[in-house]
C-alpha cells in the first residue's frame, strides 16, 4: 500500500511500468472535467473509473480486496478515509469473482486521502473505501485499475 502525491510520481517509474501508466494517465488528463464512466488507457491491462458519490458512515462501508487488479484510487475533489489491513487473518464473506473483487471481515488502519493525493492497493491489500471523514461529503475520484 502507498499514499503519495502525482508531484512524486516519478518515484514509481520503475517500481511498475503500469501503474506509472495510469499515473501519468493521472497527471497528463484534466480528471475534474471528465464525467462518471470508464476510459481505456491500455485496454482491460490499465483503465481508469471516473467516480462521483458520497462518502459514508465507516458502519456502511465494506472490506474489500481484488484478485487480478491493484487500484491506484486518486482522489480529484474532496477527501476520505480508507481503510487498509493486509489480506492475512481477514475472512472472506462474499465472493464475486466475475467482478474481481470480494469482501471481507477485516480490522484496520483507517488514513485520511485527501484531495490530489492517491493510495495504491494491491491484491493483497484489503481496503475500505468510501469512508467520511467526521460526515457524509461529495467526493470525486478516479480509480486506476491495473492488470498483474
Amino acid at each position: 500500500m502507498i499514499i503519495d502525491t502525482l508531484a512524486n510520481m516519478e518515484l514509481y517509474k520503475d517500481f511498475n511500468e503500469k501503474i506509472y501508466k495510469g499515473l501519468t494517465f493521472l497527471k497528463e488528463t484534466d480528471v475534474a472535467t471528465l464525467p462518471v464512466g470508464r476510459y481505456d488507457i491500455d485496454g482491460d491491462a490499465v483503465f481508469a473509473l471516473v467516480q462521483e458519490y458520497e462518502t459514508k458512515p465507516l458502519d456502511e462501508c465494506r472490506w474489500e480486496a481484488h484478485y487480478k487488479y491493484t487500484d491506484i484510487q486518486y482522489v480529484v475533489q474532496g477527501a476520505e478515509q480508507m481503510g487498509y489491513t493486509n489480506i492475512a487473518g481477514t475472512t472472506k464473506t462474499e465472493d464475486r469473482p466475475a467482478d474481481d473483487v470480494y469482501f471481507l471481515v477485516a480490522v484496520g488502519d483507517l488514513l485520511q486521502v485527501k484531495e490530489g493525493f492517491f493510495a495504491v492497493f494491491t491484491p493483497e491489500d484489503a481496503h475500505m473505501p468510501g469512508i467520511a471523514i467526521e460526515e457524509p461529503k461529495p467526493i470525486k475520484k478516479v480509480v486506476i485499475k491495473v492488470a498483474l
